[in-house]
């Protein structure tokens, strides 16, 4: 109700016809009615006539109450070139190390656990190195395959299991791999 008489105040004002000789084809509705009660704050008054012609008749459109929304522009497939994949800022280099990370730091705990050696131990026995070596085959090879495919990880993300929980995840073994080595090698001692 405090919104049509807004309107019709403007309306009927030389502002909308345009204040001193000059047509404006689009202005903002302003006023002091409460945001529940106004139904759209922009207004498009359009008119044909110039200085000194005769005044024809004006269009006046306002926007509905239930405005659809404009579709957003589909954005364009992802490049599937090996050298945009792996990039700086592609999406395969942060995706594999921050898979190879959580497997990498999974792994150091467990053996700490199970046999007591702390990281520069477990790297200087080399008994796991083939185990190393195959698992970052292995993982680097699974999360390329769908990249240079053109399939992008937010397309296969849902619930609790997004794209974005797992470069998370992949950010915090990175950096708990560091600092499970770095306090082991202060210290001197096993962390577990």
């Amino acid at each position: 109700m405090a919104t049509t008489t807004v309107m019709q105040s403007i309306l009927g004002s030389s502002v909308a016809y345009g204040a001193a000789g000059k047509n404006r084809s689009q202005m903002k509705l302003r006023s002091t009615v409460p945001a529940s009660y106004a139904v759209s704050s922009y207004l498009r008054v359009r008119s044909m006539a110039e200085d000194g012609q005769k005044k024809q008749p004006t269009t006046v459109t306002t926007a509905s109450k239930n405005p659809q929304p404009a579709e957003a522009p589909s954005p364009p497939p992802p490049s599937t070139k090996f050298s945009d994949v792996f990039a700086f800022s592609g999406p395969a280099p942060e995706r594999i190390n921050g898979r190879l990370a959580m497997v990498g730091f999974v792994a150091a705990l467990a053996v700490e656990l199970s046999k007591g050696q702390d990281v520069f131990a477990q790297i200087s026995s080399g008994s796991g190195v083939p185990l190393f070596i195959g698992t970052s085959v292995l993982l680097s090879v699974a999360s390329l395959v769908p990249l240079l495919k053109g399939v992008t990880v937010e397309s296969k993300s849902n619930g609790i299991m997004t794209s974005d929980a797992e470069l998370w995840n992949g950010r915090l073994a990175m950096l708990g791999l560091v600092a499970l080595a770095f306090t082991e090698y202060v210290t001197g001692t096993t962390l577990v």
